[in-house]
């Protein structure tokens, strides 16, 4: 599980830091910069997926000019914070405790349990202006256990996290950016990067040394390369997994009532596939029921059962809900609402469940009295760690029915109009947030603007007293 993203000079983010847990809201004005961190974490993805930087910031192309992937929003120099000369991002997972055997692999204590990964990228000068890596680094780190439910704890852990602020309480697994008098610390070879592993026993000063290229991240390289000790290798593939199993979901009713071929058991970005995939949840009795319960209770059709028949013509299967008066409705028939919710029920029910789900406004075209359904559907199915959802939102009524583990992984983005960065805070963390929260809700505070206001007065404040 991802628990926090920092981003540093990333679009228009300085240095803030998110902190996330199984459910994470993310609220903010329009052009704060929430759609930067989804495009903080699809960068990530990309990286998990083996991608050049080329390919994660321009996009990549399969055989025919097919889009593999999409470019990240905006010209690859639009990435960096204007006025700078590079961009860093880091994100820290938690091993579970089914990850024990690579936990002992490794050597970690049991408190170790969060890996943090961090990656700079910059132009490359010499190569016409195209982005290699700068910097990488993959390292354990102690999680304490107080910072669980503190969100001001947690960021002050993952600050010293980040920050690497007690030197030698960390494992570092590799690193571009060794201590001195390391001669790795030298990186003027504009095509390799130089990557330090960690020393093992029977090496007296230094770890193995190994020349990876620097277009790509070392993560999805050192795989590749006979010095590096099999823990460390599959740590590697652990994490660059754990980032590579994100989907981005922007549902359109659209396309998700048309017709899927046969066997398509993965939801599109958009929801294409939808027919397909709610057949594979049905061909489970377990899963068909608690599909239909979820159905009825999200809509105000009578739902009696799904029906997939096959195209004659195409053989492509279609949707059709069938209600307890006998009434059949097609996916073209069906409304724009029902058709998000049978999509995101898709997704969270589904056979082939990705680690983390990030959605835009989940709650778009959702009618306010369904949407405690919704958040109750979403906190009910990522309890246990075993999915994360990540959203954004305009929408004061979600907010104001998340629980209280949701409500400690919620975060306001607001952007500074005095310099046009944008600021990260819990909202858990903005002054008596917890005392409002109980006696007004959530609702008001939002749709009166009253946490944006709030948390530029603050950061104006801290200014004051740090200048």
């Amino acid at each position: 599980m991802l628990t926090a993203l920092r981003l540093q000079n990333f679009k228009n983010f300085a240095d803030e830091t998110l902190h996330m847990g199984p459910f994470t809201i993310i609220v903010g004005a329009n052009a704060s910069g929430k759609s930067n961190i989804r495009d903080a974490l699809r960068f990530l993805h990309g990286v998990g997926r083996g991608y050049t930087l080329a390919d994660i910031l321009g996009g990549k192309y399969g055989a025919g000019g097919q889009v593999e992937w999409q470019q990240i929003r905006g010209a690859p120099a639009e990435v960096i914070r204007q006025g700078q000369d590079h961009f860093e991002l880091e994100v820290a997972l938690a091993l579970q405790e089914s990850h024990e055997s690579l936990r002992s692999a490794l050597g970690l204590s049991s408190d170790q349990s969060t890996i943090a990964y961090t990656i700079l990228a910059k132009p490359n000068s010499r190569q016409g202006g195209a982005f290699r890596v700068g910097q990488e680094e993959l390292y354990a780190w102690p999680w304490p256990p107080e910072s669980r439910n503190s969100p001001r704890q947690a960021i002050q852990s993952l600050d010293f996290v980040f920050t690497r602020a007690f030197a030698g309480t960390s494992n570092t697994f590799y690193t571009s950016s060794p201590r001195a008098p390391d001669p790795v610390r030298d990186q003027d070879d504009e095509h390799h990067l130089q990557i330090r592993l960690e020393k093992v026993a029977g090496q007296r000063k230094f770890g193995h040394r190994i020349a990876v290229r620097p277009d790509q991240p070392a993560l999805t390289q050192i795989g590749e390369h006979q010095q590096v000790r099999k823990a460390h290798k599959d740590l590697a593939r652990h994490v660059a997994g754990s980032l590579g199993n994100m989907r981005f979901l922007d549902p359109s009713p659209a396309r998700m009532c048309e017709p899927a071929f046969p066997g398509q058991t993965v939801l599109g970005d958009g929801g294409e596939n939808l027919p397909t995939v709610l057949k594979a949840i049905c061909d489970d009795p377990r899963r068909r029921e608690t599909l239909l319960e979820w159905t009825r209770e999200l809509t105000p059709m009578d739902v009696a059962d799904f029906e997939f028949p096959e195209d004659p013509v195409s053989r492509r299967v279609q949707l059709f809900i069938r209600e307890k008066n006998g009434n059949k409705v097609s996916g073209h028939s069906a409304s724009d609402g029902t058709l998000r919710f049978l999509g995101i029920l898709a997704a969270l029910l589904g056979t082939d469940r990705p680690g983390l789900y990030v959605f835009e406004e989940i709650d778009r075209g959702i009618h306010p009295s369904r949407q405690h359904l919704l958040v109750e559907l979403i906190e009910s199915q990522t309890t246990g760690g075993g999915i994360q959802v990540v959203t954004t939102t305009h929408s004061p009524d979600l907010l104001a029915m998340a629980g209280d583990e949701t409500f400690q992984n919620t975060s306001v983005v607001c952007r500074n109009p005095d310099t046009a960065d944008a600021i990260i805070r819990p909202v858990a963390e903005l002054p008596n947030a917890e005392k409002l929260r109980r006696s007004q809700g959530l609702r008001k505070l939002h749709s009166t603007g009253w946490m944006e206001d709030i948390l530029y007065f603050s950061q104006d404040g801290e200014q004051d007293q740090s200048s």
